[in-house]
């Protein structure tokens, strides 16, 4: 059979022209759309394929950008470019990934009694079906910590601040306690971000975020990211390869782009949670509100400590007096601030935590965790104070 001179349309069609070589460097980093990458050689393919040779092979492995993403916060996390980062596809698959990486059948995880609630989820409902147990504990208490930990513990779980009491975690002291008993400290830094506080500077062994949150910034990205020594991640990185938790490029790129403005929207809204809280702690409705800016709380001195000064999160929880139906009311009530889950966008948000975010805990599992059923959690955005304060003030009149 002769060569043909002329390739067929529907070939032509699929086999573009070759994509010129880019020499000049991009301002921002390119979206690697793709989902498989072409080699020179069957060697080359073999090469990358066992680790021999720097590459990319299979988008669900990894991607360009999806590591710029992980690798940018990696940098902002650790200064010093030791530390090294894996993306995901959420911050749950990040955590879901650090743990079965971590644990196996028989292991046994401290965690705060206060904890996320799909984290609460994860070690009660699907891993303790593979026979890991957790124990929580009231993780201020740092002999109380210890005295939870076991032969076969192989995780200490800790988050910067707490959902939604913010409470604010001893992390020096709580790396001592992992240390002496040679468990990987693990810390879910979510709620502060690289910007208020970097928890590998003060013991952790990996740091993970819901980059939904802070880090993407704009309420229209789901990702995650898991950051800490190269050798510890690759654990985690295989998991991921397993399970397929792969953040998508597109995903990726936005979630770099909200990287660029991050120190000054978590400062803006940091600064905003300070006078919000401040102004509803002395509302006649109000029996209680929660944020470590305030020289109130339980956790001010020692967010004082561990954080960049002045800046103490962007959460800010509110309990009116009169329970479930009161804190539903106040949410109901609410003018400017949306009713709506996640945090760190540019939008003020409000969730009745006790419905919603803690939906997994029962009254005596809320109680627990310090936190009341009738807590609302507002997420501080980028609107004017005063209008802020305005909006949450004229809620809680109304009650």
């Amino acid at each position: 059979m002769t060569a043909r001179s002329e390739k067929g349309s529907s070939t032509r069609a699929v086999h573009g022209p070759e994509v010129r070589e880019v020499v000049q460097t991009p301002l921002t980093p390119p979206v690697y759309r793709t989902s498989t990458f072409v080699f020179d050689s069957a060697q080359q393919a073999a090469d990358v394929f066992a680790g021999r040779e720097p590459g990319w092979s299979y988008s669900r492995t990894d991607n360009p950008t999806a590591q710029a993403f992980a690798d940018a916060v990696a940098a902002l996390e650790d200064p010093s470019g030791v530390a090294v980062g894996q993306p995901f596809a959420s911050g749950m698959a990040a955590i879901s990934s650090t743990l079965l990486a971590l644990c196996s059948s028989g292991s046994h995880v401290v965690a705060p009694r206060e904890v996320y609630g799909g984290t609460w989820s994860l070690l009660t409902r699907q891993l303790a079906r593979f026979g890991v147990e957790t124990t929580f504990v009231d993780a201020t208490d740092l002999e109380a910590v210890r005295a939870a930990l076991r032969p076969e513990t192989t995780v200490l779980w800790a988050e910067v601040l707490a959902n939604p009491t913010m409470t604010v975690a001893d992390l020096p002291g709580l790396s001592v306690v992992a240390r002496d008993a040679g468990v990987p400290f693990v810390v879910d830094a979510t709620f502060a971000s690289p910007v208020v506080c970097r928890p590998l500077e003060h013991g952790a062994d990996l740091v993970v975020h819901s980059a939904t949150k802070y880090l993407g910034g704009h309420s229209d990205v789901t990702g995650g990211v898991v950051v800490g020594a190269a050798a510890l991640l690759e654990r985690v990185r295989t998991v991921r390869l397993d399970l397929g938790g792969a953040l998508a490029p597109e995903e990726a790129a936005l979630l770099t782009r909200g990287l660029a403005t991050l120190p000054l929207r978590m400062t803006r809204q940091c600064q905003t949670a300070i006078v919000v809280a401040a102004a509803l702690q002395t509302h006649p409705r109000v029996v209680r509100v929660d944020h470590p800016g305030l020289t109130t709380h339980r956790d001010h001195a020692l967010a004082g400590r561990l954080f960049t000064p002045g800046l103490y999160g962007a959460v800010v929880t509110v309990t009116p007096a009169g329970g479930r139906v009161a804190g539903m009311a106040f949410v109901d009530g609410l003018r400017l601030v949306k009713r709506a889950t996640s945090l760190g966008g540019t939008v003020s948000k409000a969730v009745h935590v006790a419905t919603t975010t803690h939906l997994q805990l029962d009254d005596a599992s809320l109680a627990a965790a310090g936190i009341d059923p009738g807590a609302v959690r507002v997420s501080i955005g980028l609107e004017d104070v005063e209008d802020l304060v305005a909006d949450l003030v004229q809620a809680l009149d109304a009650l």
